[in-house]
């Protein structure tokens, strides 16, 4: 029995990571010949998103597919960005070994993390064509680009290279390329159109990326072309420390081990996000540690009483430490108006609504939900919504039935809405388009091909509160259509009946054609609100014009409401009627009373939006007769603003604090700090009456 035992463990042997994925390619995406090239598109033009934005370039990615030999389906991908380059030395690192990367270890928003991707490309063209993976790239302060094909030795997880070289790089006009990335691979892969192809993966990076120029084109020769809708690139993110709840026992117990830290307080506020003087001191009490205990002696037991008072299993006078979240700088949303505007671009309709909602923490990770919907068009109304799912703006496309972000829709009953849904359950059908995006430092994938999300309470609860906000924003809308609808058809039909009638009347009995007015006003005895918001380009801001008609036989008062770009950035300017703003992003005009026949304009402009970024404005009202034209104002609508400002107010709030706790670090004694809470008519219808409906409202 010993000379088995002896046998076996003589068999045993280390397996290189490369040599794993070797093997088990499926993992990174490549199990099947379709879903083979989608995965190597998305890897390359991953990483030139994430290059440009870093080096705050606005993209322009070029992809060209060939077909080479058809019958054994060998194809050719050429992927080139603008990017900033990559340095010589890096190149075959950073394609030829897989776990190498810049993102692994920091905590903020980006798509790739693992180092796997573009080093998984170049496998999986080594793997079924036998070919090296061409590389080439410049840049700024180099004349000429280098130039190597790379090739991977997956029993030592290294890059094998081959002619490499320099050239000069020229752009297709004859120009010198300044600086950029080009990556031409040959694989075994399939190219196919539908919802699964490079295609819809291309549409749907350019929806969550408006800032970025896709040029595409296919094995036909067919050029497709997503051009840049803003010139604003993505907010820059900042890494963060790892905060407490995010913390595992092996992971405090090597930084423990890491560290350099005088003492154990200056370990707390130097290395965690969330950690104030106040919670420094609450943490040790909770463990029973001294702060000024010197790091070389924690260990077992201490380390494990830290990670309890970490979670609020140990407590502070009864209760866990109080610990700030993690600031949200690390995160970049696509934010409302560029999900508005990328929809718009590749997506015909009549309606769009986006929403953003304010960051929140899940095991100490922040994430933030975005979500979009888009109605009307020329989408079909007999099938199932197009589910639009994102992770830090890159497209999900498979596994739609299993992620988490399909299950938040599915939790809706959108028949409330104005969308159909049998038993009030699945997906819904119309003619809609639903996205829906999360932004987070520590996405939860199901698997190492990251195609859909982990089940999470927090992210899903809220990705459910946008959804619900959001199919309320849609039924607004589409009763406020079908209201306006009405009354065009009916102001129509009494300006073209009634003249009539009172003309020939007034013939047959020889008598003035008799003053309409009144009788108009008695059959419409109704308020009328139309709004027109269209960009200006003499003085490049956004006109509003607000109009509303008493068309009743009372005086009538109302406070009109209007939403605004606020958070965006945008200005109110000329607003001549005054008002005040009401909340984050909602602007309220109380107004004279009405008196029968009158009309009252309001009207102004906003600056600092680019042409597109607002194009139309949701008029609301507060009053006892209702006006058409204008929802209702929903206080819980305003209460919920209210409350996203706070949070978003209190997460600034609670940055400043931790910084400022940190920079007075060594200025100032660690002492006890007190808590602190941061705290109807007579109407004589004008010359062109009729235009009152005129245009899409």
């Amino acid at each position: 029995m010993s000379g088995i035992a002896q046998k076996l463990a003589s068999n045993q042997k280390q397996v290189a990571i490369s040599e794993f994925f070797e093997k088990n390619k499926h993992f990174l995406g490549f199990d099947s010949l379709a879903r083979s090239l989608i995965t190597a598109v998305k890897e390359a033009v991953d990483n030139a998103l994430d290059a440009c934005e870093e080096a705050r370039i606005l993209p322009t990615i070029k992809i060209q597919i060939t077909k080479l030999d058809p019958k054994k389906d060998i194809i050719k991908l050429v992927v080139e960005d603008n990017g900033p380059g990559i340095p010589q030395k890096s190149i075959e690192k950073v394609f030829g070994q897989l776990l190498f990367g810049s993102r692994f270890h920091a905590i903020r928003q980006s798509r790739g993390q693992q180092g796997i991707g573009i080093t998984g490309v170049v496998m999986y063209c080594q793997l079924t064509t036998g070919r090296t993976t061409h590389v080439r790239s410049k840049i700024a302060t180099e004349p000429t680009a280098a130039f190597v094909d790379i090739g991977l030795d997956t029993r030592k997880n290294k890059a094998t290279k081959a002619n490499a070289g320099r050239e000069i790089w020229y752009n297709e006009d004859g120009s010198s390329k300044e600086h950029g990335t080009e990556v031409t691979a040959q694989m075994k892969a399939k190219y196919q159109k539908g919802r699964q192809s490079v295609w819809q993966y291309l549409r749907m990076t350019s929806i969550v990326n408006p800032h970025a120029e896709i040029i595409f084109v296919d094995p036909e020769g067919e050029k497709h072309h997503w051009s840049r809708v803003t010139e604003r690139l993505p907010t820059k993110v900042e890494s963060i420390k790892p905060h407490p709840h995010g913390i595992e026992l092996g992971q405090l117990q090597r930084m423990i081990a890491e560290s350099n830290d005088l003492n154990l307080n200056h370990f707390l506020l130097n290395n965690f996000s969330g950690v104030t003087n106040r919670a420094r001191k609450e943490l040790c009490q909770a463990a029973e540690l001294e702060g000024t205990r010197k790091m070389k002696t924690i260990k077992g037991d201490d380390i494990r009483n830290l990670l309890e008072a970490f979670q609020g299993e140990r407590l502070f006078k009864g209760q866990p430490a109080k610990l700030l979240k993690p600031p949200t700088n690390c995160l970049s949303p696509i934010e409302e108006i560029l999900i508005k505007k990328g929809l718009s671009k590749t997506i015909d309709s009549r309606f769009v609504t986006t929403l953003t909602r304010v960051p929140n923490v899940t095991q100490g990770n922040p994430f933030q939900v975005e979500v979009g919907l888009i109605f009307g068009g020329t989408m079909a109304g007999d099938k199932p919504v197009e589910i639009l799912r994102f992770a830090n703006r890159v497209p999900l496309m498979y596994q739609q039935g299993g992620c988490l972000l399909t299950k938040a829709i599915e939790s809706v009953d959108w028949r409330q809405y104005g969308l159909e849904q049998a038993g009030g359950k699945g997906v819904p059908k119309g003619p809609a388009a639903i996205l829906v995006h999360l932004a987070s430092t520590n996405v939860q994938f199901t698997s190492e091909a990251k195609e859909a999300l982990a089940d999470n309470g927090e992210v899903m609860e809220e990705a459910r509160k946008a959804m619900l906000e959001m199919g309320r924003g849609l039924r607004k809308h589409l009763e406020k259509k079908k209201k306006m609808a009405k009354t065009k058809e009916k102001f129509e039909l009494i300006n073209d009946i009634l003249p009539a009638i009172a003309e020939k009347s007034a013939q047959l009995l020889d008598r003035p054609v008799p003053e309409l007015a009144g009788s108009i006003t008695k059959i419409m005895s109704a308020v009328i609100s139309e709004s027109t918001t269209v960009w200006n380009k003499e003085t490049k801001m956004v006109d509003v014009d607000i109009v509303l008609f008493n068309y009743t036989s009372r005086a009538r008062a109302y406070t009109i409401l209007a939403t605004w770009p606020e958070k965006s950035g945008a200005t109110m300017e000329s607003n001549e009627t005054g008002g005040r703003k009401e909340a984050l992003g909602v602007w309220a005009w109380k107004l004279e009373a009405l008196q029968p026949g009158e009309r009252k304009n309001i009207t102004y402009s906003l600056r600092g939006l680019e042409r597109g970024d607002w194009t139309d404005t949701e008029v609301l009202f507060r009053g006892s007769q209702d006006v058409i034209g204008a929802t209702k104002m929903d206080e819980k609508f305003l209460q919920e603003i209210r409350r996203q400002e706070q949070l978003e107010l209190d997460n600034v709030a609670d940055e400043a604090e931790a910084n400022n706790d940190v920079e007075q670090l060594e200025a100032t004694p660690l002492e006890p700090v007190s808590e602190q809470h941061i705290p109807e008519p007579v109407v004589t219808p004008p010359e062109g009456q009729r235009t009152l409906f005129g245009g899409e409202n």
